[in-house]
Formats: structure tokens, sequence, C-alpha cells
């Protein structure tokens, strides 16, 4: 994921690309990962992730991350659960764990994920906050999406989360991104 590369197209006629109003269409590697994200948040790519963030840090009162991997082809990953997969990534959680809700599991036909909620205490500015992590998996690629906010914003940004993953999409390829056309 090291290797980010923005670029700005004009979109054809009939291009096919649609986002909830308000929202714009993330695409990793021409449609490895997909979602959206709302208009006017800011996207800082790094070495191992992608981030927005509601507003310019350190200012920031939301952050959403994703890094994804993608896994070998001839491998049947059902019987690798994403639940157990999630537990044990959040059991190595390093923060100040307050509590950790319980974890949900969906099945779609395209994918599958399973995500949880876990409060903690900031380190920095020793307050509590939120983090929803979420493992999916599909088309053979996993990534592994978080959303960092403090708890009195939850109003605000928990709609982000729902939009997020009800528009993920894995695997689905385009050949043309003016165009949405599919590999």
């Amino acid at each position: 994921m090291a290797n980010w590369k923005q670029q700005t197209l004009k979109l054809k006629k009939n291009h096919g690309w649609k986002a909830k109003p308000g929202y714009k269409i993330f695409v990793a590697e021409r449609g490895a990962v997909r979602f959206d994200v709302p208009r006017d948040w800011i996207m800082i790519p790094d070495s191992v992730s992608v981030k927005f963030h509601d507003l310019p840090p350190p200012d920031d009162n939301c952050r959403l991350e994703v890094s994804y991997l993608h896994l070998p082809p001839a491998v049947d990953w059902r019987g690798l659960p994403l639940t157990e997969l999630l537990e044990h990534v959040i059991k190595d959680d390093h923060r100040d764990i307050i509590a950790r809700g319980t974890i949900t599991h969906v099945e779609r036909p395209d994918l599958e994920y399973a995500w949880t909620e876990i409060w903690f205490t900031d380190p920095a500015t020793r307050r509590m906050a939120c983090t929803r992590a979420c493992l999916a998996r599909g088309s053979n690629v996993q990534p592994f999406i978080t959303l960092d906010f403090w708890p009195e914003d939850a109003d605000r940004f928990i709609s982000v989360w729902d939009e997020v993953l009800r528009s993920l999409q894995l695997g689905q390829y385009v050949k043309d991104p003016t165009r949405r056309r599919l590999d």
C-alpha cells in the first residue's frame, strides 16, 4: 500500500458512479476496496493505510482509516471466521481499554464483515475515546477499517460508519474509471 497515486479524472457521460448525497467515492487499487466517505473529509495516505479526517489534523474529531491485504485465492477462507480474527485483533490492542462491545457479524452475497466498538482512554488528551473496528472479506480482499471519535460526537459520526459499511465493495475491479467498466 506504500505506492499511492491520486488522480483526478473527468468522468464520461453516463459513467455509472453513484454516491449518497453529501458523500464521495473512495476506490483503492482500481476496485480492490471501495466505499463512500463524506464529501468534505480530507484524505491522507501513508505507507500502510489511508486515513480520512473530518477536519485537518490536529483539529480533527474523527478519523476513518483503512488498510487491506490480498488473500491467496486457492484457500477457502470460510474456515477462518472473521469474528475470531477480529477478537484476536482487539485482544492485542495496546491502548488503555475501558470497555469492549459485542461483535456483530454480517453476511452479504458479495462479502462478509465483523465489527465491534472499543472505548479507551486517549493517551494524548486523557479523554475517553471510541473506536469502531471492522474486518471484512470478499473476493480475496481483506480490509481492516476503523473509525475513531469522541463519544460526545457519536451522533455525528455513527452515520458515517453505517454508510461506509453499507457502501463497502471488495474486488470489483474497474478497467476504465471514467466509465466504471468492471474487468
